[in-house]
């Protein structure tokens, strides 16, 4: 086997044919993407240069944000660089040459089988729950069983050998992942380049109204906020962090002025990224 070359490389949580697969190799075609068991193993891949990139969920517009991604992100000593967006097209996959009413038990992961309940009902089929996508296509492969399909990706179809028994088995159209690419390095576009995101985290002071504060200089200098969650950092549950997401650029003097302020607010501030806003934040919101 070719030893692989870590600046050719871009590393994802899942087994081959994962949606983080398919991300990888719709964003960077030309590299080795290399399946990881945890996000915290994907995030070492790059912090310990063995992949130049790693591509990393960090919210579905139909499950919300990823567990654990805004804890180890600020951790990981890594930069985002980039977004994409992944439309999620789960398919229903058998082994060749069963037919639809051969199946009795779907297999895939918890999420997957949450977004297809109704074409499982309308089966009359039972929904089993295993770790990812992709891993139920392997193991509906290895057993080769008739009765037993597979809801994943099309990729992960290709990869296994599998059959395309129905296409877009999900209840809703529209399902989408975002994805942020994780660098060692930082590679700040310039506001000349085009629309950019910032994203970072931070702690407000212990006082009153101090996220309020902290919050009030993005609004009166007309910066869109399109991110902020919170989450506990300690037992104590007193001490909660929060990312955000916003327009511009920092060098940019709205977002200057807001970050100025926030600053003075916080007692802790950190840039996890500037990079280029994507085109299907502008196509959404036509």
């Amino acid at each position: 086997m070719a030893e692989i070359d870590p600046e050719k490389s871009i590393a994802f949580q899942g087994v081959p044919g994962a949606y983080g697969h398919l991300s990888c190799s719709n964003v960077f075609p030309d590299m080795e993407a290399i399946a990881c068991e945890t996000f915290a193993d994907a995030l070492a891949m790059v912090s310990e240069e063995r992949a130049k990139y790693a591509m990393i969920p960090i919210e579905n517009s139909l499950g919300g944000r990823v567990a654990d991604i805004h804890h180890l992100l600020p951790e990981s000593g890594l930069y985002i660089i980039g977004e994409h967006f992944q439309p999620v097209q789960h398919q229903l996959l058998g082994v060749p040459g069963t037919k639809l009413t051969d199946i009795k038990k779907a297999h895939s992961h918890e999420q997957a089988l949450s977004q297809c309940r109704n074409f499982i009902r309308e089966l009359g089929i039972e929904a089993v729950i295993h770790a990812d996508t992709a891993g139920s296509a392997k193991m509906v492969a290895e057993i080769g069983d008739p009765t037993q399909a597979s809801i994943a990706s099309s990729l992960a179809g290709k990869i296994y050998g599998l059959d395309v028994i129905r296409e877009r088995v999900e209840d809703r159209l529209g399902n989408t992942t975002r994805f942020v690419i994780m660098s060692r390095t930082r590679k700040d576009p310039t506001p000349r380049d085009g629309d950019c995101m910032t994203s970072l985290v931070f702690q407000v002071r212990s006082q009153p109204a101090a996220l309020y504060k902290a919050l009030g200089g993005f609004a009166t200098n007309g910066v869109n906020v399109t991110k902020l969650e919170s989450y506990i950092t300690d037992a104590s549950f007193e001490a909660a962090q929060f990312y955000i997401d916003v327009e511009g650029h920092p060098e940019e003097a709205p977002l200057a002025r807001a970050l100025e302020e926030l600053q003075f607010f916080s007692a802790k501030l950190k840039m996890l990224g500037v990079y280029p806003k994507h085109p299907y934040r502008t196509e959404y919101s036509a």
